[in-house]
């Protein structure tokens, strides 16, 4: 099958799938709490047909494959009985926060399964995965699986403080000691200032070594501590962007198009590291998981966004709840629910805006 046309059939069943485990979290702690929902629908409207009826919930088919929905009774409404907004505050904080809860645990179970397949990522050591044929690294003699030990006289425990070492020594000697197997190298080469910032100054591929999983619950810890560092990482842009740690190019919003694409470099990387090279047929190929991070990192993604503070979104919705908790007064709905509607038009506007400059200004997406 063409590479393009498998990442749209991914990138189609991921985005989907992330948002159906959002609406599906919502859904869960809505019966759960007896909140009556009037539809839940696979995908969204229009609608293609119903496929059951189970309580008071029809079940839907819908035309577009992004996602779904749920549809509560009296959702803004507190004068409907048994519907969301007529629900105890703190029913409506857990339905609430259930969506994002099921994006954040979908990233840590995918975490999981990626580090049964990779190994335990080690966070104090930094190996080299790739090495850029006629790069400096090359040229110096490093080669793939070199897991860096010291640079330029400073033990490296992360590949953010080799990088920033290699910055601090462009066009000069500097010397690294790698553990090579169960040899341990000195080896001096030199960072170029001529090469461009995806080839990389000495032209590799970092990342954590990592050791074997000896069970899938072995990795959980880690994942978790990965899927909260995402998450941080997540929250954290607009600080960063304001000290300039990164470039408002690299901090930019992506559409449905820029997602695309990601998914479409790293689902054509993960093809080609599983196909065995025709020179070297037999050679062993270390095969990569772009995808698989990928999944993650989009499901944690939406699962931190909906809880910005923000009217529409969960997080928006959440403050009201809990204004109405410490207050013990609720806000009259009428302007709540206008808020929300102002917010809507908003973030419309706003996806409206990231996805054509998506077309007009694409970013520049390039794997390693």
């Amino acid at each position: 099958m063409n590479v393009g046309y498998l990442a749209g059939l991914i990138f189609v069943a991921v985005f989907a799938g992330v948002v159906l485990i959002h609406e599906l979290g919502h859904f869960f702690v809505g019966r759960l709490f007896k909140v009556e929902i009037e539809e839940f629908g696979i995908g969204l409207p229009p609608r293609m047909l119903t496929l059951f009826h189970w309580k008071e919930t029809a079940f839907s088919l819908n035309w577009l494959p992004l996602g779904g929905f749920n549809r509560f009774k009296g959702e803004n409404d507190p004068a409907v009985p048994g519907g969301l907004a007529a629900a105890n505050p703190w029913v409506r904080l857990a339905v609430l926060l259930a969506g994002a809860s099921m994006n954040i645990t979908a990233g840590v179970l995918v975490y999981s399964l990626l580090f049964t397949q990779i190994g335990i990522p080690d966070f104090n050591s930094v190996k080299l995965y790739e090495i850029t044929p006629g790069s400096p690294a090359e040229l110096a003699g490093l080669k793939a699986d070199d897991i860096v030990l010291n640079a330029g006289g400073e033990q490296i425990t992360n590949d953010e403080q080799l990088r920033s070492i290699i910055r601090s020594n462009l066009d000069k000697p500097l010397q690294l000691t790698v553990q090579r197997g169960s040899q341990v190298l000195k080896i001096t080469a030199t960072p170029s200032s001529k090469r461009t910032a995806e080839e990389g100054a000495l032209g590799f591929l970092p990342g954590y070594a990592s050791i074997p999983a000896r069970s899938w619950f072995a990795t959980l810890p880690y994942s978790i501590n990965v899927t909260f560092s995402q998450a941080y990482h997540i929250l954290s842009f607009p600080a960063q962007l304001i000290r300039g740690s990164i470039s408002p190019e690299d901090g930019r919003f992506i559409g449905l198009k820029g997602i695309y694409d990601f998914f479409r470099q790293a689902v054509s990387r993960d093809v080609e590291s599983r196909v065995p090279v025709a020179a070297a047929p037999s050679t062993p190929v270390e095969p990569t998981h772009f995808t698989l991070n990928l999944v993650a990192i989009l499901t944690i993604t939406l699962g931190v966004f909906n809880l910005l503070p923000f009217p529409a979104l969960d997080g928006g919705r959440i403050l009201f709840v809990i204004s109405e908790i410490v207050l013990r007064r609720r806000v009259p709905p009428g302007l709540e629910n206008t808020v929300h509607a102002a917010g809507l038009m908003i973030l419309l506007a706003f996806m409206l805006y990231v996805n054509v400059m998506d077309f007009v200004n694409p970013a520049n997406v390039v794997f390693p």
